[in-house]
């Protein structure tokens, strides 16, 4: 997984690993000092990290993103090289299969190259000339995968000629990271530092799609024409360096090959088997694709069938790219509901910096983990933010069913009774006119949530208001498809509780910092960096010794402080 981003601060809690990766994937080209390959013409970082709505240059539709990606990644190869090799030899040998559009290197068990080239044939001619290795007492399964091995051919007399490619570790990013956050110039500053330092890389982002077409080529031999795409977290704007990488198995490209109308007076079909129910057929599929990956997927390592799930997945790690991944099917609402996401934060580069702010304070104290329980999960909390910012006046993001108004035919789409439509040209969307600073909305989110009515009401981002919960569960978030579910059902009431108690401490640290005009200092963290700092939990244990509850004791600090501003506001106006 990626070194950069892993965690915020040295005295934090790491990500818990579930991954058998044991050591982390580190980008070159973060490295101080590393001499990598260069990218392609066309490399820029992903997403804007400016403020307000004023960002409103062309995007490109979510589908439109996915078929360029995938398109590039089945004309990438990823190949395993020696420690020592001259980058220049390196491209020479594979320009002779024709143009490398952009290639970089990277550090996961040894170096590994990515290299795109500019046709696929490029790929099938580098196949045709590799072979397959001699492991002497053990047998090689031949599968010819685009993943492959570089040996260097003896001798090796001509080492201090090359110029070699050396990874670097990056021990002290968390420090570096923290050194930023407090040398910004203004809590925006830290907010749009922190999403640049954490948001996916464009090399990453071609890692993951290349995991996913190396993963296609694998069940490809089973089912022809079948598509691995990636959702999530991985495509939906708001992952972060070293996230899981999820896969959806799509099957449907299969059937939309045999939609042309037939001719004549006949029907053809295949011949198939039939099984009782959808569900036992997806087991069925995950089972032998599992059983594939697991003996004969070149880096796929601790296979996991988890087949009895609600969402039936294989769970397995990609040793080569270092990615944690779950492959699910027959899971279509995952995708358009990381499309969604997509179009959110693209509407207003608020969002992004916002989400991942939110995201990164809930990790720094354990307020999420990668690990399943009673957690609340970044999904649940980037659709907190999103109904949040719905709230505001005006508003920053619109409702889904407005978003549903704004569509036409060619953007209905209804999956398994479920109506998912909504607009997705960017162009029909009117930009916000609210130009709040990311320091008030950081502020006014922790006080929003610090006083919502969790136990009474629930989030509905269709359309952008509280209702009546409809069941019982501490926290309630209306799954945006599937109107009866709820996306944090897992959560429990100790856990809704710490995130009450954390938001009012955030939201009164930040109250306190604007009330004593904190300059920053170099010195001693504030703003951002104040609210990840461990202390900030631990006053509240140390609270609850006092006779009213520290949670009660901030509330009443909050409506104190903003009761005194409006005061002198009002003194000032006289």
């Amino acid at each position: 997984m990626a070194a950069r981003g892993l965690g915020l601060l040295t005295s934090l809690p790491l990500r818990a690993q579930r991954s058998q990766v044991q050591r982390p994937l580190r980008r070159l080209l973060s490295c101080p000092g590393t001499v990598v390959a260069p990218l392609g013409k066309e490399e820029q970082s992903s997403g804007s990290a400016e403020t307000g709505s004023e960002d409103r240059t062309p995007k490109k539709r979510f589908s439109e993103v996915q078929k360029e990606r995938r398109e590039q990644a089945q004309r990438t190869v990823l190949i395993h090289c020696p420690n020592k090799i001259s980058e220049k030899k390196f491209l020479k040998y594979l320009s002779q299969h024709g143009p490398v559009n952009s290639h970089f290197f990277y550090e996961s068990f040894g170096l590994y190259a990515v290299v795109e080239f500019s046709q696929k044939e490029s790929v099938a001619s580098l196949q045709n000339v590799t072979r397959t290795p001699s492991l002497g007492t053990e047998a090689a399964i031949p599968f010819r995968s685009r993943y492959f091995n570089l040996k260097l051919k003896p001798p090796l007399n001509q080492t201090s000629e090359q110029s070699s490619i050396q990874c670097r570790n990056q021990s002290s990013s968390s420090k570096k990271l923290f050194e930023l956050l407090c040398c910004a110039e203004s809590v925006d500053d830290q907010l749009n530092t922190l999403l640049r330092e954490f948001q996916l890389t464009e090399e990453n982002s071609k890692l993951r799609y290349l995991t996913c077409s190396l993963i296609e080529d694998v069940a490809a031999a089973y089912f022809p024409g079948c598509t691995v795409r990636p959702f999530g977290s991985s495509v939906n704007s708001f992952g972060k360096l070293g996230c899981d990488l999820d896969m959806f198995l799509d099957l449907d490209e299969i059937e939309n090959f045999s939609t042309h109308k037939a001719s004549g007076n006949f029907l053809m079909e295949f011949q198939v088997k039939n099984v009782p129910s959808e569900r036992i057929a997806t087991q069925k599929i995950l089972s032998v694709i599992g059983e594939c990956l697991d003996h004969f997927g070149p880096g796929c390592v601790g296979v996991q069938k988890i087949l009895n799930a609600r969402c039936p997945l294989v769970r397995f790690s990609h040793q080569a790219s270092g990615f944690q991944c779950d492959l699910t099917t027959n899971n279509r609402i995952a995708l358009k509901s990381s499309e969604l996401l997509y179009i959110y934060g693209a509407l207003d580069s608020r969002v992004r910096a916002l989400v991942f702010s939110i995201r990164c304070w809930a990790r720094a104290h354990s307020l999420t983990s990668s690990i399943p329980g009673a957690w609340i999960t970044n999904f649940s909390l980037t659709v907190m933010v999103i109904f949040f910012l719905q709230r505001r006046s005006p508003p920053i993001l619109p409702t889904l069913d407005y978003l549903k108004t704004l569509a036409d035919a060619e953007d209905k789409c209804i999956i398994e009774g479920h109506n998912c439509t909504f607009v997705r040209d960017f162009n029909r969307i009117k930009p916000s006119g609210n130009t709040e600073t990311l320091e008030l909305l950081l502020k006014e989110f922790f006080e929003y949530f610090g006083n919502f009515a969790f136990n009474k009401n629930s989030i509905n981002i269709r359309q952008g208001r509280e209702q009546n919960k409809p069941e019982s569960s501490p926290l309630h978030i209306q799954n945006p498809f599937e109107t009866s579910l709820n996306i944090s059902k897992n959560v429990s009431q100790s856990q809704l509780q710490k995130f009450i108690d954390l938001a009012r401490e955030s939201a009164w640290i930040l109250h306190q910092e604007d009330r004593d005009r904190l300059s920053p200092s170099n010195n001693q963290p504030w703003g951002l960096a104040a609210l990840l700092l461990p202390s900030v939990a631990n006053s509240t244990s140390l609270a609850k010794k006092k006779k009213k509850p520290a949670s009660e004791r901030i509330k009443n600090l909050l409506e104190s402080i903003k009761s005194s501003s409006t005061e002198n506001s009002t003194a000032t106006n006289r």
